[in-house]
């Protein structure tokens, strides 16, 4: 059922919360996604574009294109099993994307990814 739910929402039938899922930010397209990313992460000024430190790419395109891959696989994964622990889809998309406490974040900056994400989300 919450499969059938999912896919009705992507396809723009369902816009509203339905208790206990809260599909609201869901509503947001990946490529609006990837864009609030982009700028999240600093842009052209950034040093790995779209946040991309796991895996190499060899341009913006590429990177995009994983950025993309990220958020398309995890909305699946939320779908499956991220509501049972996360109240959004973003913060579950967070908690994957920019984790806090990660060796590659001495700074702790991750813990304002979600915050930065939804900032360029709704000013765009």
């Amino acid at each position: 059922m919450r499969k059938l739910m999912f896919c009705l929402l992507l396809l723009g039938l369902i816009k509203s919360c339905i208790p206990g899922l809260c599909f609201a930010e869901i509503n947001y397209t990946n490529e609006q996604i990837a864009n609030a990313i982009f700028l999240a992460e600093g842009g052209y000024k950034a040093k790995y574009l779209y946040g991309i430190v796991s895996v190499k790419y060899k341009d913006e395109q590429e990177a995009r294109k994983i950025c993309l891959n990220t958020i398309r696989n995890n909305r699946k994964r939320y779908a499956d099993y991220g509501y049972k622990k996360y109240n959004t889809y973003l913060e579950f998309l967070a908690s994957r994307y920019a984790p806090i406490g990660v060796k590659n974040d001495p700074k702790g900056l991750n813990k304002n990814w979600l915050k930065n994400v939804k900032y360029f989300l709704e000013k765009n």
